[in-house]
């Protein structure tokens, strides 16, 4: 009778695995949910999905580590749009008697070491390999952007502790399919989802949570992406 009840523990326990591996937990849905908004400029929608952010467990450091976060790929007026938002939301919770967790700040980041190289080990912990000698053709052609990338992108902000480098990628995925064509870079990032630990599976859950706030084409395009990747 033992042997038998634990039979049915594992393959419970099991069947739990499985799904986890197929699909987003609440926290990530709502990261991913908050990211698509933002980056659309969807203010209306925005609001409700913050506070679902919260009832979801998200602490208000971490959604605003996601904000700030976006403005990389969206640039400062929505990320900037997107803090008021929340810090409107707070209000209206506040007001209604809700206390949500402040959460932990990020810690000191050690910058004594040289920027640019901090930011390339970090893109290369996120690749989980190292970068190639020969450099894309765009940042040939522009060094800058190939430094603002690594010693900003990758240094300042990557390398803070509040959000997992794996919590960035769906961030900055969920962003790039509300942007919408903007492939190359889609791919790019996909692949480093599922090199982070996310599933095929639950890429493809990603894209249906965010159809009903996004058109149909951008829909589309992402899960064309999504089917081929390996």
């Amino acid at each position: 009778m033992k042997l038998y009840k634990v039979i049915i523990a594992l393959l419970i326990s099991g069947i739990s695995v499985q799904l986890t591996a197929q699909t987003l937990n609440k926290q990530q849905q709502s990261i991913a949910i908050i990211a698509a908004l933002t980056a659309k400029g969807d203010w209306d929608n925005l609001k409700p999905a913050l506070s679902q952010g919260l009832d979801n467990g998200l602490t208000v450091n971490e959604i605003k580590e996601e904000l700030v976060h976006l403005y990389a790929y969206v640039g400062f007026p929505k990320s900037i749009s997107g803090l008021n938002s929340l810090i409107s939301v707070l209000d209206e919770r506040k007001a209604n008697g809700i206390v949500d967790v402040p959460g932990r700040e990020a810690s000191p980041i050690d910058d004594s070491g040289n920027k640019y190289k901090r930011g390339k080990a970090v893109l290369e912990e996120l690749l989980q390999s190292p970068l190639p000698e020969k450099q894309p053709e765009y940042q040939q052609f522009s060094p800058a952007i190939d430094t603002f990338l690594k010693a900003h992108l990758f240094a300042d902000i990557f390398e803070r502790d509040v959000l997992s480098f794996q919590q960035r990628e769906l961030i900055t995925i969920s962003a790039l399919i509300a942007l919408g064509n903007v492939e190359p870079m889609l791919n790019s990032h996909l692949k480093i989802g599922i090199i982070q630990g996310f599933t095929k599976e639950q890429m493809e859950h990603l894209v249906t949570i965010l159809q009903p706030y996004l058109d149909t084409e951008k829909i589309k395009s992402a899960k064309k992406i999504i089917e081929e990747l390996e």
